[in-house]
């Protein structure tokens, strides 16, 4: 019924119910325990250091064939999507207890459980739950553009110039210099919508697999707003991870600025041929993702009305911004520079949207699908990004700054944040999905891109 092979269908069975997420300890634990119970087979070495000097680690399974291609697979690559971390755990331990499975993916793995222990440890306060929206919310953290791993790689096109990699994307850099992966699963997640994914290169063999992996899990394919409005859509719910050199054309064409600073997995990997995989799953269910029934109303309306959201928003990080930032004691933690980032961000996100909206391609009926994330969007950057401003404001007040502007700033946030928590809850109609569920779906499409690019997905 699932057309699904039956070896990837036992492999499902494999992943074990999970009551958390695991931190920065239990990841480093569970790799550990994993190489020293397969000693003949796991090898676990250090291969970098966080910006604070945690250490960053990666387990080799070898092949049996020495002149096996490689695989690199990733987990937290952004420090607030975690299910990676599980998966690449349980892909690490099958790969160590089954010749069978090793034998059949036909890949030597380098699996690093962390990318980004340091911003990891700021996202521990939601791990173990409840998986509500109010407490994932309120111990949300996601580094500024400069401080993430994904985005951070060197970039040389044309006058597009980074070269200020992070020491953990350096880490990830010297992997796939040494090894030249053939295959890279970069272990991201989303948060709302449904399952889909971005490929560096189209495999049409294997996107029907990839489809039906998260279906068969319960799991709708995301068909809504996509995070860009230019991608390339390879298949249903499947996007091209485009190479840098196109979206710079795309860009220059366009007369737009050059709005990246560091690069992607993709792009870097990219001078190896390595085929990249990233799939991404929500938290909470929402059937609505799927659906590509009419909604009722125009996708311009639907457009504007994130915009004008977006832009609200934007408007109340850069007003507070500018209020406290010449009266911090902590201008430089985490939370402020990424409070920074997102305002900067959001404020060219509205407008944009805004623009988009009264374009003629606009002018056309909204489908469910889209309607709901688009409002949905609204809510997740409500949480996400005045959340990382709570939190800059209430530490603030926790190392005992007291000003007038501090004590101020934080009222009208909390304020506000009350007000966005409670609408959340009463339109949102979200179910945290069973965390299970959610590392099989990226368990099986790491372990079915192997098996496709070794030619045995079918055995």
């Amino acid at each position: 019924m699932d057309n699904l092979p039956a070896w990837l269908l036992s492999e499902i069975e494999t992943v074990p119910a999970y009551e958390a997420f695991a931190g920065v300890d239990d990841l480093h634990a569970g790799l550990r325990r994993i190489a020293d119970r397969h000693p003949g087979v796991a090898s676990l070495r250090r291969c970098g250091s966080s910006r604070q000097g945690n250490p960053l680690w990666c387990l080799t399974i070898s092949a049996e064939d020495p002149d096996a291609p490689e695989a690199l697979a990733f987990g937290l690559p952004h420090p607030n999507e975690p299910i990676g971390g599980l998966t690449a755990l349980h892909l690490a331990e099958r790969l160590c207890a089954d010749p069978a499975l090793r034998e059949r993916l036909g890949h030597t793995w380098r699996i690093v459980d962390c990318a980004d222990p340091d911003g990891l440890r700021l996202n521990e306060g939601w791990l173990r739950g409840p998986f509500t929206r109010a407490h994932y919310a309120e111990h949300f953290y996601r580094p500024a553009g400069r401080d993430q791993v994904e985005w951070t790689f060197p970039v040389n096109h044309e006058d597009a110039y980074f070269d200020e990699p992070i020491p953990e994307t350096q880490a990830l850099m010297r992997l796939i210099d040494a090894h030249r992966p053939a295959l890279i699963a970069s272990l991201h997640n989303s948060e709302l919508g449904g399952a889909y994914y971005w490929l560096s290169r189209a495999e049409p063999r294997l996107h029907p697999i990839l489809q039906r992996v998260p279906e068969h899990l319960g799991i709708p394919l995301d068909r809504g707003e996509p995070e860009a409005p230019d991608l390339v859509l390879l298949d249903d719910a499947i996007y091209e991870a485009t190479p840098l050199a196109t979206v710079y054309e795309r860009t220059m064409a366009r007369n737009e600025p050059w709005i990246f600073e560091g690069g992607s997995t993709t792009w870097y990997a990219g001078r190896w041929g390595s085929f990249m995989l990233v799939s991404e799953l929500p938290y909470w269910l929402d059937t609505r993702a799927g659906d590509t029934s009419p909604a009722g109303l125009g996708y311009a309306e639907a457009l504007a009305a994130n915009a004008v959201a977006l832009t609200d928003l934007a408007e109340l990080l850069t007003r507070t911004l500018a209020s406290v930032e010449s009266h911090l004691l902590a201008p430089a933690s985490p939370f402020w520079r990424a409070a920074r980032f997102y305002a900067a961000m959001l404020e060219s996100t509205g407008p944009a949207r805004l623009a988009r909206s009264k374009e003629p391609a606009s002018d056309r009926p909204a489908t469910v699908a889209e309607a709901n994330s688009l409002a949905l969007n609204v809510h997740e950057y409500r949480l996400r990004y005045g959340g990382i401003l709570r939190r800059a404001l209430r530490g603030e007040a926790a190392v005992g700054n007291v000003r007038g502007q501090i004590r101020a700033a934080l009222a009208e946030v909390e304020q506000r944040y009350a007000e966005w928590l409670a609408e959340d809850a009463r339109v949102a109609e979200l179910e945290p999905i069973e965390i299970g569920r959610l590392v099989a779906v990226q368990y099986a499409a790491t372990i079915a891109a192997a098996a496709h690019l070794a030619g045995r997905m079918e055995m």
